[in-house]
């Protein structure tokens, strides 16, 4: 497309059509620093996404106005009877640039402000803007076939500097497809307050170095490098890394699970005993989700580091996993001589007024069974906050039971053993 536009080099109508292009370009690097100028001087706006938008205008000026420019010089050389190819080939090049100016702009964003690309946004706009514009005008061709005749490596296998170049865009995309990705869920991991702050960077650091490096290995295999010789040290120094890093890969795995299922989160009432009901030895609260272990607190302010491959693989009790209400029990035993009606009705009198006692489900007293020393009887009652102790509840109930037991003069008998002495009288 470029040699046609050449062949008349002497005519008139090229050297104005270059001219005015030299002019749009003064204007539009002129318009461009007074853009940045004016922005540098304003204060930036309050809400993110508005200056993202008007640092991504600014940046986008040079570009724009260089466009909008050439268009009204393609109207004033065709509305003059001009010829106007190379104005009509500028002009396809400024729109171009327009659009790869602005498409690395959005992946330097959504990548994040650390991003690499920043440093790099100018020079690659750069590369991806002459790639497209060696297409246009014809001579990319030509350039393949100039680098495609430069072999780096003289052999058996060929590798020219055109194919390193090929190598080096495709693992570059690659690699910011990863980085995309992986940005994405960084931004989902860190609005899970729930799970503690180091956890979320760990996770969102080893989803960002996994999917980075999965990318540099897809770009690689599709760039067709050929990574056979690589294969035996890789396999040994993956069988090595396995066997090293097993009990730490098999915790942060748990770890994982345990953020997807959610059947431990912090705040939660755990137990390791093993066994159901109203003992509370070995429980505690889950204070944070860590990439190793879990910290559970208990009632002595002692801080466990709990591995998380042992909440996978053992029997823990949550007692908080659905609902947080726990139903306690507190066994009584009254004498013969006493009349088990009333006792009951003292049991169901022992938990009225207590602020941590529900009220629905209602409080169930019970006569359980007669046993060799009395009947023994129980005491059924929810509590909905279990994280501020059990034991300290059941004494202040069992406290009001004594209370009221002795003032209405009910019996709780001692277990009692008749010791009798027989005289051996054999002679």
């Amino acid at each position: 497309m470029l040699p046609q536009l050449f062949q008349n080099p002497a005519s008139p109508e090229l050297y104005a059509q270059l001219l005015a292009i030299v002019a749009v370009m003064a204007l539009a690097v002129f318009a461009g620093r007074i853009a940045r100028a004016a922005w540098q001087r304003r204060p930036p706006p309050r809400r993110p996404w508005q200056a993202l938008l008007v640092e991504g205008l600014v940046r986008l000026v040079p570009a724009l106005c260089a466009s909008l420019l050439l268009l009204a010089a393609h109207g004033v050389f065709a509305g003059a009877g001009h010829d106007t190819g190379v104005i009509d080939l500028a002009l396809r090049l400024s729109c171009i640039l327009v659009l790869v100016r602005a498409g690395v702009f959005v992946v330097g964003q959504l990548l994040g402000p650390l991003s690499w690309l920043h440093s790099w946004e100018a020079q690659l706009t750069g590369i991806v803007w002459l790639g497209i514009a060696f297409r246009l005008v014809g001579w990319f061709s030509s350039i393949e076939s100039t680098l495609d005749a430069i072999d780096l490596l003289p052999g058996a296998a060929q590798f020219s500097l055109w194919s390193l170049l090929k190598s080096l865009v495709v693992i570059t995309g690659f690699v910011l497809a990863g980085g995309l990705v992986a940005r994405a869920i960084e931004q989902r991991v860190m609005k899970l307050q729930s799970v503690a702050m180091s956890t979320r960077v760990g996770i969102a650091k080893f989803s960002h170095f996994f999917l980075v490096s999965l990318g540099a290995l897809v770009g690689v295999n599709a760039a067709g490098v050929d990574l056979t010789a690589l294969t035996l040290i890789t396999g040994a120094v993956g069988i090595g890394l396995g066997f090293g890093l097993q009990a730490i890969t098999s915790n942060f795995v748990s770890g994982f699970v345990l953020l997807l299922d959610k059947s431990i989160k912090p705040g939660d009432v755990i137990s390791f005993t093993g066994l159901t009901g109203t003992s509370t030895e070995n429980f505690g609260w889950v204070q944070e989700l860590r990439g190793r272990c879990v910290v559970v607190r208990d009632r002595d302010g002692v801080e466990t580091l709990v591995p998380n491959q042992n909440l996978i693989t053992g029997t823990v009790i949550n007692w908080s996993y659905s609902d947080r209400k726990v139903r306690l029990k507190l066994p009584v035993r009254v004498s013969y001589r006493d009349d088990p009606e009333v006792a009951l009705d003292l049991l169901r009198r022992a938990v009225e007024g207590n602020p941590r006692v529900l009220q629905d489900p209602a409080p169930a007293p019970r006569l359980m069974c007669f046993s060799d020393h009395g009947m023994d009887l129980e005491l059924r009652f929810w509590i909905a906050d279990p994280q501020n102790g059990v034991n300290n509840v059941r004494s202040d109930v069992n406290r009001r039971i004594w209370r009221l037991f002795r003032d209405a003069g009910i019996t709780i008998p001692v277990a009692q053993h008749e010791v009798r002495l027989l005289n051996d009288r054999t002679t």
